[in-house]
């Protein structure tokens, strides 16, 4: 795919809209705030037009959850989400129709998974995970080059954890199911308990202690499902300091010196910084299966 590529990293609070090419030079890029679809989509779009219009592909890297079926009425679509207004949007179509060009889209984390296998911590290996530990949590997956899809995207923020010894009072805050990894360790859930973000509790508070533990506890089931060669963790939580190496050394225990590798050549920081949202919506349109042109029908 050559050319210029209109990209848009959707996310809860804001739009980043950019143009890119295959070189991964962003040319331009602009912040729109989400409000309701009918708004931040004509405003994106109206961006990118002022840009040019000659674009060989638009890739989006969104929030979710996403219906990815391309044989699906609904492709492209945000499907139920606590993001009010966003149900059942249609994401992918309104690029395709305004620029007449072919689009892929995936989750945001799928993005930096794939954009990261590609150019970042995961460069050069043949499986790897990116965990975001933030507003919530999600996780994507590279093996053989290729995400890891089922039925729909992984939800890997919402596997089942074991509960921390000092932690059984908690209820956890996800609305399906309570105490999963998004209930226990995302950002809203640390607020939730002890009233800050973990960057500014105390370098002694137990918070640090058991965040750590729960995404060392992850970090483990992902290793005995897919043994990937790195887990890379970003979001805003994993900025707190200390983090990371707390987290590895959990992780190391957790394991038993069951799975291969040592932690601290496993479990990484990302690579890409502030540009990893539209390398990630860049990402998609560099696997020639993601691209699907927005039948007629959809107009």
């Amino acid at each position: 795919m050559d050319g210029r590529i209109a990209l848009i990293e959707a996310g809860g609070t804001k739009f980043i809209v950019g143009v890119g090419d295959t070189s991964r030079r962003i040319h331009a890029r602009t912040r729109i705030d989400t409000t309701r679809p009918e708004e931040t989509i004509p405003a994106a779009i109206d961006w990118l037009r002022r840009q040019g219009s000659d674009y060989s592909a638009v890739g989006i890297a969104s929030f979710g959850p996403l219906d990815l079926d391309p044989t699906s009425s609904g492709w492209g679509h945000i499907t139920r989400t606590t993001k009010r207004h966003w149900s059942d949007a249609d994401v992918a179509g309104p690029f395709g129709r305004a620029f007449d060009c072919p689009v892929a889209i995936d989750t945001d984390v799928n993005g930096a998974a794939l954009a990261e296998w590609l150019w970042g911590a995961g460069q050069d290996t043949n499986a790897s995970l990116y965990l975001t530990v933030g507003t919530g949590i999600g996780g994507g997956a590279v093996v053989g080059g290729r995400l890891i899809h089922g039925v729909g995207h992984p939800e890997m923020g919402h596997i089942r954890m074991p509960r921390h010894p000092a932690d059984g009072g908690f209820a956890g805050i996800c609305p399906f199911h309570g105490d999963c990894l998004e209930g226990l360790a995302s950002g809203p859930a640390i607020t939730a308990r002890w009233g800050a973000s973990l960057s500014e509790l105390p370098s002694g508070h137990e918070g640090h202690r058991i965040i750590a533990w729960y995404l060392a506890q992850a970090a483990a089931t992902f290793q005995a499902i897919l043994e990937p060669a790195r887990i890379i963790l970003g979001g805003g939580v994993m900025s707190a300091p200390g983090l990371l190496d707390r987290v590895r050394t959990e992780a190391a225990a957790a394991s038993g010196g069951y799975f291969a590798g040592k932690a601290e050549e496993i479990i990484v920081a990302p690579a890409l910084g502030d540009d990893a949202g539209l390398l990630g919506a860049l990402a998609l349109t560099r696997i020639g299966g993601n691209l699907h042109r927005i039948p007629a029908s959809r107009a």
